[in-house]
C-alpha cells in the first residue's frame, strides 16, 4: 500500500482542514469542517438530499468537481448516504478533519458499496502523525459491506477521507461511519503450499516479479505471508501430502518465521464436500478403530513434527467438512460419531501441543444456515475448538456481503476467531497446459473482478478487507490455495495418473513466466 507521512499545528479551522485533507498547495474548497474530536454527521441525515458539502465534512476536487460528491435518499439505516458520481470521469475527496484527539490507535469503519472500474475508490486516515492508512472498496452493487481502517495518531489530529478517482459513470456509497479507538489487523496471511514439493521435483521453478530465481517460500513470505499451510493424505497414489512431504515443507516454512497450519484430509485423496473417502487401509475398520485411526494418524504426524522442532501452530481436524468425514461412519447423518471422530483428531493435538490451535473447517463461506446448522451440532456433541474456518471462492460461494454476514453471525454466535481457510482467483482464464481449467470462461469470474493481475489482487484484497473487518477483533485471517502450483509436467489433479493435467495454474500466485504476481503484496497488508 501506498502510504505518506505528515505532522502538522493546527492554526486555524480552515487550514486544518486543507491540511488534513492533504491539500496544503491546492484552493481551498468554498466550506470547511469545523475540526472537533468527534466525527459528525456520520450518516449523512443533517442535509438531505443533493448537498455537495455535508453539514461536518468539506469536500475537494482538483478540476473543480465537488458536485461528483453529494447526498441522495437511500441510506443504510437512515434516509441519505454520501454518493460520488458524476457522467464525465471526475476525482473528488470527501473529508472531516479531527482535532484535540488523546494519542493512540483509532479506528474507522463504514459501510460501503461501489460498482467498481475506478481508478481508485477508497477510504483514508491521513495525517495523523503516521503512516497512511487506506481501505480499498470492494465491488459490490446491491449489498452493503463494512470495511475498516486503522491508524495511529501522534500528535492529536487525523483527517477521516473518502476518495474517488473515477473514470465516466463509476459510482460509490459510504454510510454509517464511525471513529473509534482500537486497532484491526489480520493475525494470518496464509499460502497453501500443499503442492510446492511435488512440484519442484518435477521441475518448478519460481522467480520474484523482476524475473531473479529464488525459492517460492521466501518470496512468499517477503511479500508478506506470514502461515503456511499443508495437506496431509495418508497413502496416496503418487506418494506425496504424506507424513514424509510434510515434514520437509514444514522445514522450509518454518526457517522462512512463517508459523505452520496442517490440514487432515483423513483420506488417499481429496476430501471435500462431495467425497470423504475412507484410506484404503482403513476400509474395514469399525467406528471404534475409525476412532482410534484418526488419534493414532493425526498424532503420529504432529508429534513428528514437534520432534523436528517444527511444531504445527494450527491443525484443520477434517478438510471441507460439510457432510462429515470418513463416510459412511462420519457422515453428518451421524453427529455422534462424527463428533466422536473430532473429538479423537483434538485430542491427538492437544496431546501433542496444547497450544496448538484447533480449527474446524467448511466450505461454502456464504452459507449461513449451513454454518448455523453445523457448528449448533458440534456445539451440542461438546466437540472442543478454537477457529472456524471456512473457505470462499466467489464464483462458487456467493456474493461477499454474504460471507461477510456469515462471518460476523458465528464469530458471534459461537465465540470464535474465523478465518478464511481457502480463496483464490485466476489472473488469466487460457491454460498453459493442455488441461481445462476449473474457471476458464468470462461468465465464471465474479461481477467486477476481470481475470486479470489487478482482478486477482482486488479480490484477494477485499477478502480480507471482509475479514478485518470482523467486530470484537475476531477476524483472524486468510490463506490463498495453492499459490504455487504451476503447471509442471507430472503434477497434476489426479495422483493416481502422472499424466493428468493441472486445472489451477492461473489462479497461482506465479504467473506463466513464474513470476510472483502483484496480488502476493497484499499479504503485507496490515
Amino acid at each position: 500500500m501506498r502510504t505518506t507521512r505528515g505532522r502538522f499545528r493546527l492554526r486555524s479551522a480552515a487550514l486544518a482542514a486543507a491540511l488534513g485533507a492533504g491539500l496544503l498547495l491546492a484552493p481551498l474548497p468554498a466550506q470547511q469542517a469545523v475540526a472537533a474530536s468527534t466525527l459528525t454527521n456520520t450518516g449523512f441525515e443533517a442535509d438531505g438530499t443533493g448537498t455537495a458539502t455535508p453539514s461536518g465534512w468539506s469536500t475537494y476536487s482538483a478540476a473543480g468537481q465537488n458536485a461528483a460528491s453529494f447526498t441522495e435518499a437511500g441510506g443504510r439505516s437512515g434516509g441519505h448516504r454520501l454518493s460520488h458520481w458524476s457522467s464525465s470521469a471526475y476525482k473528488v475527496e470527501t473529508y472531516q478533519y479531527l482535532s484535540g484527539l488523546a494519542d493512540g490507535t483509532y479506528t474507522l469503519s463504514a459501510w460501503v458499496r461501489s460498482g467498481g472500474g475506478q481508478n481508485a475508490a477508497y477510504l483514508a486516515l491521513r495525517n495523523c502523525g503516521s503512516a497512511e492508512q487506506r481501505t480499498d472498496l470492494p465491488v459490490t452493487s446491491s449489498s452493503w459491506i463494512r470495511v475498516v481502517t486503522s491508524v495511529k495518531v501522534v500528535g492529536g489530529g487525523c483527517t477521516v477521507s473518502i476518495n474517488s478517482d473515477a473514470n465516466a459513470g463509476n459510482w460509490l456509497n459510504v454510510d454509517d461511519l464511525a471513529f473509534t479507538a482500537g486497532s484491526t489487523g489480520l493475525g494470518v496471511k496464509g499460502v497453501d503450499l500443499s503442492a510446492l514439493k511435488k512440484n519442484e521435483d518435477f521441475g518448478a521453478a519460481y522467480k520474484n516479479a523482476s524475473g531473479t530465481a529464488g525459492d517460492p517460500v521466501a518470496l512468499l513470505k517477503g511479500a508478506g505471508a506470514n502461515y503456511g499451510r499443508l495437506k496431509v493424505w495418508v497413502n496416496p497414489a503418487d506418494g506425496y501430502n504424506t507424513k514424509a512431504q510434510v515434514l520437509a515443507t514444514a522445514k522450509r516454512i518454518k526457517a522462512q518465521g512463517m508459523k505452520l497450519l496442517v490440514d487432515f484430509h483423513y483420506s488417499d485423496i481429496w476430501a471435500d464436500p462431495g467425497a470423504q473417502t475412507k484410506p484404503a487401509a482403513w476400509a474395514g475398520h469399525s467406528y471404534a478403530q475409525l476412532k482410534t485411526d484418526v488419534y493414532n494418524h493425526t498424532y503420529d504426524v504432529l508429534n513428528a513434527l514437534k520432534a523436528q522442532g517444527t511444531t504445527a501452530d494450527m491443525v484443520q481436524i477434517g478438510n471441507e467438512i460439510n457432510t462429515g468425514m470418513l463416510w459412511p461412519e462420519g457422515s453428518t447423518s451421524n453427529w455422534t460419531q462424527l463428533a466422536g471422530l473430532l473429538k479423537s483428531g483434538v485430542s491427538a493435538a492437544k496431546a501433542v501441543s496444547s497450544s496448538t490451535q484447533i480449527a474446524l473447517h467448511l466450505a461454502n463461506g456464504g452459507d449461513n444456515a449451513l454454518y448455523r446448522t453445523w457448528f449448533d451440532n458440534a456445539t451440542a456433541q461438546g466437540v472442543s475448538y478454537d477457529v472456524i474456518a471456512l473457505s470462499f471462492y466467489g464464483y462458487w460461494h456467493g456474493a461477499l456481503s454474504s460471507l461477510q454476514a456469515n462471518l460476523d453471525d458465528v464469530s458471534a454466535r459461537y465465540g470464535k476467531k474465523v478465518m478464511v481457510a481457502e480463496t483464490a482467483y485466476p489472473f488469466r482464464l487460457d491454460s498453459k497446459d493442455a488441461h481445462e481449467n476449473i474457471i476458464d470462461l468470462p461468465s465464471e469470474l465474479v461481477s467486477g473482478y476481470p481475470a486479470s493481475p489487478a482482478g486477482q489482487s482486488a479480490w484477494l484484497r477485499d477478502v480480507m478487507n471482509v475479514v478485518e473487518a470482523v467486530p470484537n477483533g475476531r477476524g483472524l485471517g486468510v490463506v490463498y490455495w495453492e499459490p504455487a502450483w504451476t503447471a509442471v509436467t507430472g503434477n497434476g489433479w489426479d495422483p493416481t495418473d502422472p499424466s493428468s493435467g493441472n486445472a489451477w495454474e492461473n489462479q497461482a500466485l506465479f504467473d506463466y513466466d513464474s513470476r510472483l504476481l502483484p496480488a502476493a503484496n497484499w499479504f503485507a497488508h496490515r
